[in-house]
């Protein structure tokens, strides 16, 4: 009995250390990371400006990978680019970031 007690006392101490882990370990939705990080890009700006920046950030549609293919594909017909050339192209053009 005398060693089941303390046995009994640490399994619940780590237990409810797990569980305020957990809590803290809660996950940012997409809009909360874009909100971080239009807030970082706004550090330098004040008032109006900031306000302006923020909206504009915040409304801001991310590129998705379909219009990115397309527009990609628009791009390397144009050039005429075929074969290792045009994968090549391909490559690059879809891992480029898009311009900020």
């Amino acid at each position: 009995m005398k060693k089941i007690l303390p046995l009994i006392a640490a399994l619940s101490l780590s237990c409810s250390l797990g569980f305020v882990h957990a809590a803290e370990a809660v996950v940012k939705t997409p809009q909360q990371n874009k909100m971080t990080a239009c807030n970082a890009d706004a550090k330098d700006k004040k008032g109006d400006e900031r306000k302006a920046f923020m909206k504009e950030c915040l409304s801001a549609k991310k590129e998705t990978q379909q219009s990115k293919m397309t527009s990609c594909n628009a791009d390397a017909k144009a050039k005429t680019l075929k074969g290792d050339e045009r994968k090549a192209f391909m490559k690059e053009c879809l891992s480029a970031k898009p311009a900020a």
